[in-house]
């Protein structure tokens, strides 16, 4: 294979030529009804990047952080970041004023790019100086449209990257960071440098065969790296467009945003769909092609029941946000070479994208397994992150000789699928969002009134039809009775989505221990699946 050329390992600068060959082609829409040429997307890049330089962000000022909704202006505010050469920080507005200032002072930002809209609704306090785009109309001049029209239309491509200095820029260079949910004490910044996305867009490419006459329906939220790569990096660097809904979670506009930008390809967790089953019509998805989903296992009945309705059936993939993300993913009927094996085994996450290398580790010992042998998934590759902001030592325990270490349990068989079997991490999945069990366990002992060194209780998951996991407290006897407990965790702050239900707590006569006095929580993991399997 002949070695790619230096600006395609660049998102920056395969964005300048994407738009160039899209000019008068649509690119980018949104739910407001914004719909945008690549001429037009570009201009307002430039425009966006100008006023920046002008009014608000310093020569020093690396870090930027980014409070907005998918839609066109994010958008557009994440590119023109980019072509300034400055690292986007897409920040989470699901969670609290504290933890977001964690996240801003361990990227130094000190403007949030976001919109009194959204601020209004959000009401957070910021450690940053908010800065708000629409009031950005009324400063943009004659000058500022001249010459964004004169660089979209008529400059070379060539002569544009030196003039913003692009040419200097290089794939090992940070083009952002994405904070993970917080679920053991403070969120960490995953660093993704421009290799890392644009090697990870390639590896979707190389499996869905994109070109220009898909559409992708972006739902995710662009502080999620799925959002952030696949459905908005994927647009901004190759030929598909996109089209953008504020919330995946407002099931008929988004079912009515597909219906009128005919999308193709849609991306999105189990937990969406269900809801995308239950409220869209049929009509809505009858040109959709593709769907993909992550983040829970998909059930199939589920992948049955979508299909039937809407004559699409969804592939499950997989990935993880230090792994920029996505690193496998089925291959739907609709993508499959002619002529050759298709890639497509259902229960599993299909078979990893080229480039990237994949293996099971003996969970005890580490020694590398074999064929259908269950261990930990390691993964190596291009796609594998630069580390994690300012915390080596975190970064050194899941990297490992280049090899990241997921935390999920998998076996891979001989055709290369992978299927995985369980989690070891301390988290689960729910509903998509990341629900940390240490949070939930030291809540359970602040209300209870217990001691950091009594081992009285702790939280697991099993297997869920409908959340993709639900969350199980063994406990070796609690002071109040599990409805009251529920309540005093809603009282200290849980999500209702962190707390368990009623019938979710289990007595046990001891939690079982390894030698070393630490709790066995595979051990941990088989009680509660005996306990409440049983039960369904």
């Amino acid at each position: 294979m002949a070695a790619a050329k230096s600006w395609s390992l660049v998102p920056a600068r395969c964005f300048l030529r994407t738009c160039r060959r899209t000019l008068r082609r649509s690119k980018l829409a949104d739910s407001t009804g914004a719909d945008l040429t690549g001429a037009a997307l570009l201009a307002r890049t430039l425009i966006l990047r100008r006023l920046l330089r002008r009014h608000v962000l310093a020569d020093d000022e690396k870090c930027v952080g980014l409070l907005l909704p998918p839609s066109a202006t994010a958008v557009v505010a994440n590119a023109a970041l980019a072509i300034d050469r400055r690292v986007a920080v897409n920040l989470n507005y699901t969670v609290s004023s504290p933890v977001m200032n964690s996240c801003i002072a361990q990227a130094g930002i000190r403007h949030v790019l976001t919109s009194r809209k959204v601020m209004e609704k959000l009401h957070l306090q910021l450690d940053a100086e908010p800065v708000y785009l629409e009031d950005f109309k009324d400063r943009v001049t004659a000058a500022d449209k001249l010459a964004a029209a004169a660089q979209t239309w008529l400059l070379p491509v060539g002569v544009l990257e030196r003039l913003l200095g692009l040419a200097r820029v290089g794939p090992q260079d940070l083009l952002t960071v994405i904070f993970t949910s917080g679920s053991t004490g403070e969120p960490k910044g995953v660093m993704l440098s421009g290799g890392n996305v644009a090697a990870d867009v390639e590896g979707f490419n190389s499996v869905l065969r994109l070109d220009r006459h898909d559409v992708l329906i972006g739902i995710l939220p662009f502080f999620h790296s799925f959002g952030y790569t696949v459905t908005m990096w994927t647009a901004l660097t190759l030929d598909p467009k996109a089209a953008y809904h504020f919330s995946p979670l407002e099931s008929r506009q988004v079912g009515a945003l597909c219906r009128r930008q005919g999308g193709t390809i849609l991306v999105a967790t189990p937990t969406f769909l269900r809801s995308y089953l239950r409220r869209c019509e049929r009509e809505d998805f009858a040109t959709l092609e593709v769907v993909v989903a992550g983040a829970e296992k998909l059930p199939g009945e589920l992948a049955e029941a979508f299909e039937q309705k809407f004559g699409v059936r969804p592939v499950e993939g997989y990935g993880a946000t230090e792994l920029s993300p996505a690193i496998a993913c089925n291959v739907p009927p609709s993508r499959a070479v002619v002529g050759q094996k298709q890639g497509l085994k259902e229960g599993t996450i299909g078979q990893p994208f080229p480039g990237i290398s994949v293996k099971t580790v003996d969970l005890e010992s580490g020694k590398d397994l074999g064929v259908d042998e269950a261990g930990m998934l390691w993964v190596k590759g291009p796609v594998v992150m630069q580390g994690y902001l300012g915390q080596p030592e975190k970064t050194a325990e899941v990297i490992r000789d280049g090899w990241y270490v997921t935390g999920d349990v998998a076996t891979i068989d001989t055709e290369g699928f992978i299927r995985i079997t369980g989690r070891q991490s301390r988290f689960s999945k729910i509903g998509g969002e990341m629900v940390p069990h240490i949070r939930i366990e030291e809540t359970l002992m602040q209300v209870l009134h217990l001691k950091g060194d009594e081992l009285k209780l702790v939280v697991t998951a099993v297997p869920d039809s409908k959340k993709g996991e639900r969350l199980i407290v063994l406990h070796t006897g609690m002071t109040e009775p599990p409805e009251q407990v529920c309540r005093l965790l809603g009282a200290a702050g849980l999500p209702p989505l962190w707390i368990p239900s009623p019938d979710s707590f289990r007595r046990v006569e001891d939690l079982p221990l390894l030698g070393s006095g630490k709790l066995d929580l595979r051990r941990v993991k088989q009680m509660a699946d005996e306990a409440f399997t049983t039960e369904k």
